[in-house]
């Protein structure tokens, strides 16, 4: 028999939070190891000493049996003296140490509740029978609650709780899935429920009789307080809507488990894998034709479109919620229209008085601010919308890694930052638009935070191009050795390119709204040829003005005026005033007038090639959105409208200016005002529109090509998010033989411009260093 050898293990990953202790623990004990292990800042280490090929199956275990929230990045092992592993001491877990100089710390990410928890959760002879705080290692609160790592229960808002002694019981045996389950609760011991002066099962069944009622209840969930009614009251929906200043925005749905899903939206294999999944994102689903007898959700809860955002219970009190009411709930974010979500009671109190009709609190603080995530599937896999509770801030691989720990400032809208260092990215929480003053002070405490959490002390700012984004003015005001700046549809390109190890040259096409190009005009419609370190442009949208400027974005209309009276000239005429005249007549000929002025002189029109601001015109041409509430409405009409329906491309034209080719969209404006003069659908004409874009994308794309450029395309920008552009656009440039890859982890939209960012600013430092 082999002589017993000593060795150190450091796991690397997100291994903390995750009940990777008690896995180790098992795992060293069943194969007659001795030793120990515990947290060491963000990774855990163990000292083990047995038999060789028990220490080798050891690691193989941990690199192929970790529990399900684990995430091993990387395993390192060296030999160690065998005083470090005392003999005869069996295996143990021992106290976390704090090493800062050498931290690589991972902050875990919240996870729903688990099946042996809902188990107990409803269990009349379980000592958790309806206890909302319920949880184990394998489940819970874990980014929200942490106050500091290693990840330990004095270092998260739990350490005001000391647990009973059958709390202390489970915590302390390793056989328990409670084993060192950090926020470990019971009925006697734990966080109690407040509704008023009443308290646990009391103020729970109050809440529930005011939403049962037609009431609206702020709350307090993980990550923040929700707003939560009947979603199939018509009235109450409405009255959310008023009181929380949310138009048409589509609200979120809770549902109580998979079948009730089921029942009001199509569900296929990839979607149910993510509602069930410990994540519990919000998913966008294809809503059902309700049968006579069926529930129906209130026409308030998304009005105008076919997809429904659907997701299932993340707590133990959601879960109980909807037991008592035993009906679908709007759960939406605790906020008033656009401002970040609430996290402080008093704060919530003030802010939310005006629309709740009573609060269901409790009394575990949350420490940080994590609204829910968005999600969509497309071909067979997920497409991140918004990345919040339950995958932020896990980190993210950048594939050059450079020594500089750096900093990725974001956009304006969507806003994340992300901080980066050896090649890991951690995302931090979504937070909105920053020209919001409560946003902007949500992003500084953020940062604030995970840069404490993780340690990572930036020496390096990437920031956008434009000047006046709020985070391009902060990144700049920071004493940094580095100041990086990153094109905006650079970035959106990069981070698709860097979420799939992209480390050579690709082609990038960047469809989203507006942002500002290296030449100084606004940007939107983009094919790149691209590297990490830097890109040239190969293609673009024709321009065309936004009159008034930002007014523009909020008023398709008057982005549909500017296509038709000032779209770059490029030897197609505009349409005629016959054919424009039906759109320009249901306008307020007042403001058809000073628009037309406007862009006749060249006054507040700025020029966009913008992809974005072309759907948004299409869309007001036929009549679907004039005006919009919320950034991207007319977008999502237009697709909506476009539905599944197959059709014909509308005209489009290729042509070529300054050596670049640019598609204009002047034919195709124009053979969809002729499709409404000759009567044709809204529908077949959106579905058509759809058609012509990508058509002429794939044009741009095979010049490109053709003039040698890669044969793998990225796919970036907000304007992806709409999966029947994305479908289109796929297929064709498959057929064409090229690798085509888009956003999944990452959204493609401006809540990833800041990994795009910090994978551009680190492969730059990286080679930076390597000319030095």
């Amino acid at each position: 028999m082999s002589e017993p050898i000593t060795q150190h293990i450091e796991v690397f990953g997100r291994v903390q939070g995750v009940g990777f202790r008690p896995f180790v623990h098992r795992t060293a004990n069943a194969l007659g190891l001795e030793g120990w292990v515990r947290n060491v800042d963000g990774h855990v280490a163990l000292t083990v000493r047995g038999r060789p090929d028990a220490l080798r199956e050891l690691v193989v275990e941990i690199r192929a049996k970790a529990p399900p929230l684990a995430a091993v990045d990387r395993v390192h092992v060296r030999a160690a003296s065998a005083a470090t592993a005392p003999v005869g001491g069996g295996f143990t877990v021992r106290a976390s140490r704090t090493d800062q100089a050498l931290a690589e710390r991972e902050v875990p990410p919240d996870a729903a509740t688990c099946e042996a928890c809902l188990r107990e959760l409803f269990d009349p002879a379980d000592r958790r029978y309806r206890y909302p705080f319920v949880n184990c290692a394998d489940c819970g609160p874990r980014a929200t609650v942490i106050t500091d790592l290693p990840y330990d229960r004095e270092r998260t808002t739990m350490r005001r709780f000391p647990m009973c002694a059958s709390c202390g019981a489970e915590y302390a045996d390793p056989a328990d899935r409670r084993f060192h389950a950090e926020p470990l609760a019971c009925p006697r011991c734990g966080p109690r429920l407040a509704w008023g002066g009443l308290a646990g099962e009391e103020a729970l069944l109050a809440a529930a009789r005011t939403v049962a009622a037609g009431g609206i209840v702020a709350v307090k969930g993980l990550g923040g307080y929700q707003l939560v009614c009947d979603a199939t009251d018509p009235a109450a929906v409405a009255e959310l809507r008023r009181r929380k200043r949310r138009p048409v925005k589509p609200f979120a749905v809770m549902v109580a488990d998979l079948a009730s899903a089921r029942r009001l939206a199509h569900v296929n294999g990839t979607e149910r894998d993510v509602l069930v999944s410990p994540q519990r994102p919000v998913v966008l689903l294809t809503a059902r034709q309700p049968g006579r007898d069926a529930v129906r959700l209130a026409p308030g809860v998304h009005p105008g479109v076919r997809r429904t955002g659907l997701f299932l219970p993340t707590t133990g009190l959601h879960h109980l919620l909807l037991r008592e009411l035993a009906r679908p709930l709007v759960v939406t974010s605790g906020n008033i229209a656009d401002e970040p979500i609430v996290t402080d009671d008093a704060e919530a109190r003030r802010i939310l008085g005006t629309v709740a009709d009573g609060f269901l609190t409790h009394d575990r603080p949350i420490r940080a601010r994590y609204d829910d995530s968005v999600v969509q599937t497309a071909r067979g896999g997920v497409l991140m919308l918004r990345r919040a509770r339950g995958y932020a801030p896990a980190p993210l691989a950048v594939p050059v890694a450079a020594d500089v720990p750096l900093v990725a400032a974001g956009a304006q809208l969507k806003h994340t930052f992300t901080l980066a260092r050896r090649g890991r990215a951690h995302v931090g929480p979504h937070a909105g638009d920053l020209a919001d003053a409560a946003t902007y002070d949500a992003f500084h405490s953020a940062y604030a935070e995970l840069t404490r959490l993780t340690g990572i002390a930036p020496r390096a700012v990437a920031h956008d191009l434009h000047p006046g984004y709020l985070s391009t003015r902060w990144a700049l005001a920071q004493d940094a050795e580095h100041h990086v700046a990153v094109q905006h549809h650079h970035a959106h390109v990069a981070a698709v390119a860097a979420e799939h190890g992209l480390t050579g040259p690709f082609l990038g096409i960047a469809y989203d709204g507006l942002g500002l190009g290296d030449d100084g005009t606004l940007w939107g419609g983009e094919i790149l040829v691209a590297g990490l370190t830097g890109y040239r442009r190969a293609g673009r949208f024709a321009r065309a003005p936004l009159p008034g400027g930002e007014a523009a974005v909020r008023h398709p209309a008057r982005m549909a005026l500017g296509y038709l009276y000032g779209a770059e000239p490029l030897g197609v005429p505009r349409p005629p005033p016959w054919l424009t005249r039906p759109f320009t007549d249901r306008l307020d000929a007042r403001e058809v007038r000073v628009v037309r002025t406007l862009v006749e002189r060249g006054v507040n029109c700025p020029q966009a090639s913008s992809a974005g601001r072309l759907f948004d015109a299409a869309a007001s041409l036929l009549g679907l959105c004039d005006t919009v509430s919320y950034e991207g409405e007319a977008a999502v009409a237009l697709e909506n409208a476009a539905g599944a329906l197959r059709a014909d491309a509308l005209p489009w034209r290729v042509t070529r200016v300054n050596g670049m080719g640019v598609y204009d969209p002047s034919p195709t404006l124009s053979a969809l005002l002729q499709g409404l003069a000759d009567g044709v659908a809204v529908p077949l004409l959106a579905a058509a529109f759809h058609t012509a874009v990508a058509e002429a994308t794939a044009a741009l794309v095979e010049r490109a090509v053709a003039a040698g450029a890669p044969r793998t395309v990225c796919l970036g920008g907000g304007c992806f998010q709409n999966r029947r552009l994305l479908a289109d656009v796929g297929r064709l440039l498959r057929a064409r033989g090229l690798r085509v890859l888009t956003g999944r982890a990452v959204p493609v939209g401006d809540g990833g411009i800041s990994y795009g960012q910090a994978a551009v600013a680190s492969a730059r430092l990286a080679r930076q260093a390597k000319e030095r």
